[in-house]
């Protein structure tokens, strides 16, 4: 197994702040130690992406190593980001992570065909989780080669 990379970001793109907790909680009880950024919003996602609103003037924004998205948040959602990230020359390298409460055959279909690296349904209890981010953890930034590495 490849050696992780210590200071690859992970661009978490959620807007429950109980879902994101546990999922730094997660992140913690796995090992991963990368650093996490947080957007609370696919405009937040987007704005740190590309450098653009509060991100523009002088804020630092480590491209990801991996994008972990909510497909159903409020204004612009997680299907309308993966479709964006994947069209934007600069950024569809990024590996994308759909982490989802969605089991809809529909929602897997669409962001398969938008261009999603994987697709999670995110498990109902902590212990769930914190096996499904472990298996994240060992395949992205185990097993397989990231852009840029």
């Amino acid at each position: 197994m490849k050696q992780q990379p210590s200071l690859a970001t992970i661009l978490l793109v959620e807007d429950s702040i109980d879902d994101y907790d546990a999922a730094v909680r997660s992140f913690k009880m796995a090992h991963l130690d990368n650093p996490v950024h947080w957007c609370k919003s696919g405009r937040d996602a987007l704005d740190y992406l590309k450098h653009e609103g509060t991100y523009a003037q002088g804020a630092a924004c480590a491209i990801p190593a991996l994008i972990l998205l909510d497909l159903n948040m409020p204004g612009i959602d997680g299907r309308k980001v993966l479709a964006m990230v994947k069209q934007d020359p600069a950024l569809k390298k990024i590996p994308v992570v759909i982490l989802t409460t969605s089991s809809d055959e529909r929602d897997v279909t669409q962001c398969y065909e938008l261009g999603a690296s994987t697709y999670i349904q995110k498990p109902v209890d902590f212990d769930g989780l914190i096996a499904a981010v472990s298996r994240i953890k060992d395949y992205w930034f185990g097993v397989a080669l990231l852009p840029g590495e």
